[in-house]
């Protein structure tokens, strides 16, 4: 679950104890915790002196800070990155939990239904903000492929993809092509092509217009600059949900930061791109505030787990909130839901092609 290594001095295992104790009662209750409140409730005996002079050295550590206006102490993103990493302890979802993620991510329902609840659900089962990096178009195979004309160069592409989605794309090809030739070409790519993503499709059809004479190369070629514009992939986007759960966080009161999040969730492209960050690596993964490299992310953290279906990995989700988040109730609810969602994305009609 590391973003990043955790600190190479090992704790002393009193001062995991009281770390440990320390965090999840500031994660509870949001208050600066003090030496009497961690005497009362870290099952340690030993003296209220003892744990000041280790709470100082924790300080000293750099994993806790005490505010100017208390005597109390609260976790520093160092403090958070030992505890997610050594201190938590986290359990399997409840099974109640998990068939409700199956009940509202079944297998046919659409990609884009299928991220939207999904995004949905993570959002209402943490009450942060639920975020899904949508999958590549390119990865998923083409069903179907239509071309009608608009006049001119202009020309309608209409892709029906394995996974039930559709889209059209106007594309302007290099000269106008006659309704007969489209039909020609679209015949062409859907005897050929369909079941394939578009990778191996431009392989394909490169491969055998070098191989072509006469009539057919002409017919390839201009299948391949067709099939180039209507199937390029259109840049990556993700689903949020809850974005307006933050307003009531007692974490998130400045306005003004509040205003630079959302101003981020509206970009989406940093946000993405740490997503992307995160792709290739198996299992939670959990950056918290600076972590993140984002400058309105910092005093969140980020919990992350890739979702994949046939073998590969199609997208990342995860969960939005604030470092003082209950960490050992959103990793299961994140790991659950990859799983559900790569489970429905791979049933009939929602698989994408190896």
């Amino acid at each position: 679950m590391n973003a990043t290594p955790p600190p190479a001095a090992p704790l002393h295992p009193r001062a995991r104890q009281l770390l440990r104790t320390l965090i999840g009662r500031y994660i509870r209750d949001g208050e600066p915790v003090g030496s009497q409140t961690l005497a009362r409730h870290a099952g340690l005996d030993v003296s209220p002196a003892t744990i000041r002079n280790i709470l100082a050295d924790l300080e000293d550590s750099g994993l806790l800070s005490s505010p100017h206006t208390s005597a109390g102490r609260v976790p520093t993103v160092q403090g958070y990155r030992v505890f997610v990493d050594s201190l938590l302890q986290v359990k399997s979802l409840g099974e109640r939990e998990v068939a409700r993620l199956r009940a509202e991510m079944t297998a046919g329902a659409g990609t884009q239904a299928l991220l939207g609840n999904a995004s949905e659900l993570l959002s209402a089962m943490t009450h942060f903000v639920g975020v899904v990096g949508a999958p590549r178009r390119e990865q998923f195979a083409f069903r179907q492929i239509d071309f009608v004309p608009l006049g001119g160069r202009r020309v309608l592409a209409i892709v029906v993809f394995a996974d039930g989605e559709v889209q059209n794309r106007v594309v302007e090809p290099q000269r106008a092509f006659q309704p007969a030739e489209l039909e020609k070409v679209a015949n062409y790519l859907n005897a050929h092509c369909a079941g394939r993503p578009l990778a191996q499709i431009r392989a394909t059809l490169l491969h055998e217009l070098r191989q072509a004479r006469d009539e057919m190369e002409l017919l390839l070629a201009q299948s391949v600059e067709l099939a180039e514009q209507a199937l390029e992939p259109p840049g990556d986007d993700m689903v949020l949900a809850g974005q307006t759960r933050l307003m009531g966080l007692q974490d998130l009161s400045d306005v003004e930061r509040l205003r630079e999040l959302f101003e981020a969730f509206a970009r989406k492209r940093e946000i993405l791109q740490l997503l992307e960050r995160t792709q290739r690596a198996p299992g939670v993964r959990i950056f918290i505030g600076e972590e993140t490299g984002l400058a309105p992310l910092e005093g969140m953290s980020l919990v992350t787990a890739p979702y994949g279906a046939g073998g590969q990995v199609l997208g990342v989700l995860g969960v939005i909130g604030p470092t003082r988040m209950a960490y050992d109730r959103v990793i299961p609810v994140v790991q659950a839901a990859a799983d559900v969602l790569g489970t429905a994305l791979q049933g009939p009609g929602e698989r994408p092609s190896p």
